[in-house]
């Protein structure tokens, strides 16, 4: 897409989609939250009769928990309801069962959807990605960190603890008074539900149940969150040159998912509308997507083909694609002979 291309043609496009509809968001609460509580306590009430009974049942209630943090997600965009103070307490509310900070995931949140894309202004909400010349040029140190970072065990097996369980507890640096308050009340809502279900049904039962629920819903986040950036011909530009527009039709890809795991996700594959305006309510995504080939001609991944991305590791700017580390041998070869050239010249 040229920059700037029918830019405010797609947002006037976009503008009638951006209304929330409590009937509709009352009504995702309610087929959310209470398949999710009933899954709960049948894969408790299961215990008893075996875990391999109890088991699938906490997987089906880790994906209601995916479709829980999208409610969450939502809230923190002021999509979900047209009231703030309505997002803000359900925002909250969703974000201790998920395990997250609504004021201090929203500051970084939506620092990611301004600088998506922008490669001088990473770090806040983003996944870490280095470019070739940023990896050359790096000490061996870091680039063992960047290594460790992106390697899918550690990305997607330590990274739910580590983010979900450590780094949400604590407030970031600069965090204003009603952030850290917020923080502070979902910490101790957090704890005090956890050691009324320990009370409840015991601690053992508790971990077994909601154990896998975490684990595998904090893998399908991270990896939603991964996937959907980091495919092979995205859009990365230095400030001068990045474009919001193109940010999000060009570097945000549409997850074309199967239908039960779309509604599981709330839609969040559409991940180019969402970055192209993130008031639209994740039950509006879809419409907004059949609306204009420009939103039907953006790179689509699937369950098969995302998994390529696990290959992507660091982003050259020259070819203007993610490489691998094995990759990168090839681009330092090249590099070396343009130089070698330009110094016999």
């Amino acid at each position: 897409m040229s920059k700037h291309k029918n830019a405010v043609n797609l947002r006037k496009q976009v503008a009638p989609y951006e209304k929330p509809s409590t009937k509709n968001s009352v009504t995702q609460l309610i087929n959310t939250l209470v398949p999710f509580i009933l899954l709960w306590y049948l894969a408790y009430e299961s215990l008893p009769i075996s875990y391999f009974l109890a088991l699938p049942l906490t997987i089906i209630g880790a994906g209601f928990l995916t479709r829980i943090f999208i409610i969450f997600h939502d809230c923190c965009h002021h999509s979900f309801f047209r009231n703030r103070k309505a997002n803000k307490i359900v925002g909250t509310m969703t974000g201790v069962l998920t395990l997250f900070p609504y004021h201090q995931w929203q500051h970084e949140h939506n620092i990611h959807h301004a600088t998506s894309g922008n490669l001088n202004k990473r770090g806040t909400g983003d996944i870490w990605i280095m470019t070739v010349d940023e990896y050359l040029a790096a000490s061996f140190w870091r680039r063992i960190a960047y290594r460790l970072y992106r390697n899918p065990i550690i990305m997607f097996g330590l990274g739910p603890i580590y983010v979900f369980l450590i780094t949400n507890r604590f407030n970031r640096k600069g965090a204003r008074f009603k952030e850290r308050i917020n923080l502070y009340i979902t910490n101790l809502s957090i704890a005090a539900l956890a050691a009324l279900l320990c009370w409840t049904v015991g601690w053992e039962a508790f971990l077994l149940v909601q154990g896998p629920i975490f684990f595998v819903s904090g893998v399908a986040g991270i990896w939603l969150f991964y996937v959907q950036h980091q495919f092979e011909d995205s859009y990365f530009e230095h400030d001068e040159e990045w474009d919001y527009v193109k940010a999000a039709i060009d570097g945000s890809s549409y997850y074309k998912l199967p239908k039960v795991l779309q509604w599981l996700t709330g839609n969040i594959g559409f991940h180019h509308i969402h970055h192209l305006s993130p008031r639209v309510p994740n039950y509006n995504l879809e419409d907004v997507h059949r609306i204009d080939s420009t939103f039907q001609n953006v790179q689509t991944i699937t369950l098969t083909s995302s998994l390529r991305s696990l290959g992507f590791r660091l982003w050259d700017e020259e070819s203007r694609t993610f490489i691998s580390f094995k990759g990168i041998q090839k681009v330092k070869s090249k590099k070396n002979k343009v130089n070698a050239y330009l110094k016999s010249v």
